[in-house]
């Protein structure tokens, strides 16, 4: 993932080089739809000439999209789109595609049950296994939440670190790999509905994330459990809440 969901949000930014704009272009027509699964995206010729690059940047955007299973290569039938059961959803590209064709509550509702498949257990293991170094790292960044002069970006950037830095310490290298998916969480709650809206809110935010860690410290697996799973809960029921207020701020698909 060349920029992550977060920092696109917040900066507006779209990938430069000629491989990228291709993958980003075709990803995201591919995710909202413009080419549906099973349809078959036109030929070579044909896409060089509308992005005006050359076969041979073509191919190897063509091969990265295939690498996340959007699309299969078939010899003289094309390039067709797989079934959406196929796409890698622990791809950070593909998250924000979809993040940006249009989320609903449905697909919040999926990200919330994902990250509480695995966030709580990685605090839980983290409990078990975290450094003393690793303890007074998370609970640096848990602090520095409580920053009053936060905006919703700095916010959402400290709380990505944190939840980061829990699945660094839980000691499983697997946990790690749903970065993605928690990033992407993340800029759903907070481009919805930031707590950087009031110190309060700011205040209580951090609270929780020192009590993640506080329980960690005190090797509580279950306490620890416990604390991240309220975190989640939390975040994605202030995002439920704004929608029901005002459900046109949900991106428009």
């Amino acid at each position: 993932m060349s920029k992550g969901l977060l920092e696109t949000v917040i900066s507006g930014e779209a990938t430069r080089t000629s491989h990228g704009q291709v993958v980003l272009a075709l990803g995201q027509a591919i995710v909202s739809g413009e080419y549906p699964v099973g349809s078959i995206l036109p030929g070579d010729a044909e896409l060089a000439l509308r992005f005006k690059v050359s076969r041979t940047v073509l191919r190897e955007a063509m091969k990265t999209l295939a690498a996340k299973g959007l699309i299969v290569a078939r010899a003289r039938i094309g390039t067709r789109v797989t079934p959406r059961a196929s796409w890698n959803l622990f791809d950070g590209d593909v998250l924000t595609w979809h993040f940006h064709a249009g989320i609903d509550e449905e697909f919040l509702r999926h990200l919330r049950e994902v990250r509480l498949a695995f966030e709580p257990h990685a605090a839980a293991l983290a409990a078990q296994n975290a450094t003393e170094a690793e303890i007074s790292n998370m609970m640096r960044l848990a602090v520095a939440m409580g920053d009053p002069n936060h905006t919703a970006s700095s916010l959402a950037n400290a709380d990505l670190k944190f939840h980061l830095a829990v699945a660094d310490a839980s000691g499983n290298p697997f946990m790690r790999t749903v970065g993605s998916l928690i990033e992407t969480a993340l800029a759903s709650v907070f481009k919805l509905s930031s707590p950087a809206s009031g110190r309060e809110r700011i205040d209580e935010v951090a609270r929780s994330h020192i009590r993640i860690v506080e329980e960690i410290s005190r090797r509580d697996e279950a306490g620890a459990r416990l604390a991240m799973e309220d975190v989640i809960r939390v975040g994605h029921d202030r995002v439920h809440r704004a929608i029901a207020a005002a459900p046109e701020i949900l991106p428009a698909s």
